[in-house]
This record gives C-alpha cells, structure tokens and sequence, in this order.
C-alpha cells in the first residue's frame, strides 16, 4: 500500500514538473534566437530599439499621411503641397539622424521609414488621380508593384524565421532578425516618385507652362519603367537580407 502510494505521488509530481521543463525549455530557445540588448557593443544596442528619434519621425509622417490626401481630394492643392514638403523634408531628417547618431539606427526603422514613404506615396497617386493630376495607367502601377511588395516582405519573413511561429515571435525584430536594404534602382525610383508628385501637385499651385507639363510627363514614363524595374529587384529577394 505503501509502495503505491509512493508511486502515485511521483507519477503526478512528474506531470507538474514537465510542463515547468516544456517552459523552460522554450525560454531558453527563445534566447537563443533573441540576443540581449545589453550584450552588444553601444553602437550596436539602437538595433533592436522600437523608441528612437527616426521611429517617431516616421509615426508622425504616416500620421499625417491622411489629411495630406484629403487637402488633394479637396482641391486645396497650395496647403497640401505645403504639407507634402514637409514630409520629404522628414524623410531626409529620419534618415540623417539613424546614420549619424549613435543608437537611432534600428531594424525596425529599417522596416517604417519605406512603409511610412510608400503610404505617403500611394496616398498622393490615388488622390492625385481623382483630382486629375496624374494619370490612372501610372497610379495603377506604383499601387500594384507596393502591394505586391507588401506581401511579399510578409512571405519573406515567414520564409526566413526559425520555428515555433507565433505573431509575438513574427513582429520582434530580435528573433531571425532581417533587415530591407533598398537597391539603387529603388531609391532613383523613390526620387523620381516623389519628384513627379511634388512637380504635379505644384504645377496648379504656381500654374506651370504647357512645356513644364510635357517635362512632367517625361517624368512620369521615367517613373513607370523604375518602378517596374525595382519591383521585379524586390520580388527576386535582393533588398531582404537576413542578420
């Protein structure tokens, strides 16, 4: 009777104890796979930071994202040209002070800043579209090669993460760690994108002359063929490299 007893009481400790090994188990994985912010070099520690000065440029520009396409949706051209230089204005700031100022580099910035320019930028084309600035043929492209970067970047990511797979593992920068690293035919496409919305959206604002409006049309077939072409660079996996 004894014995049984005995018995009985180690077959439940065991049961209590193993999902405490199945826990510790997956801690100890887990970092593994996410090294300590505090083990790195000073130089190296704003990688995995979500709050630096470049990050919160971003928030702002997505934030005001919105109301820039509603002031072009509501032909208020002058208020929303105004607001759209500002926001190329952050972009270059956000990006001075993440290669300048040590610990405001960080992988997720390396995600927002392109996701923050490509909202702005297909915001502009659709809006702009309606209030008959630029073209549809073109404002299909630019939103169909975004898109498909979009889920693309997502399947990527799926590809290059380390099992398990859980939402909370997905969105931390620290687990498989990856990083976008925009080619040269992408950041002229980003110029010359951002150049054609800023041109067409002053052309009513300062009333440009029939020849300026041919430039801006060159500008546009310029725009279409990179934007193809940094499509098909991003689809083939050359921007994504894993850290």
């Amino acid at each position: 009777m004894i014995a049984s007893t005995m018995m009985l009481r180690g077959v439940l400790r065991s049961h209590r104890i193993l999902p405490r090994h199945l826990m510790l188990s997956s801690r100890r994985f887990q970092e593994e796979k996410a090294p300590k912010v505090e083990s790195l070099p000073p130089e190296e520690r704003g990688r995995y930071k979500v709050a630096t000065i470049p990050n919160a440029i971003c928030a702002g520009r997505i934030a005001a994202t919105p109301l820039i396409g509603y002031l072009v949706v509501q032909h208020h051209f002058t208020p929303a040209f105004a607001l759209f230089t500002v926001a190329g204005a952050s972009d270059l700031l956000d990006g001075w002070i993440a290669r300048n100022v040590p610990g405001q580099k960080s992988l997720l910035g390396s995600v927002l800043d392109p996701v923050a320019d490509k909202l702005l930028i297909s915001t502009m084309f659709i809006t702009m579209t309606h209030a008959g600035l630029i073209p549809l043929p073109l404002t299909s492209i630019v939103i169909l090669r975004d898109v498909c970067l979009i889920a693309g970047g997502f399947y990527k990511r799926y590809q290059v993460m380390s099992p398990p797979y859980s939402l909370n593992r997905f969105f931390n920068p620290q687990v498989s760690s990856m990083q976008v690293v925009p080619t040269m035919m992408s950041k002229i496409n980003t110029v010359l994108q951002l150049s054609l919305v800023a041109l067409s959206l002053a052309s009513p604002v300062f009333d440009f002359s029939v020849a300026a409006n041919d430039a801006i049309f060159a500008l546009g077939c310029a725009t279409a063929v990179t934007t193809v072409y940094s499509g098909l660079q991003y689809a083939s996996g050359k921007a994504i490299k894993k850290l």
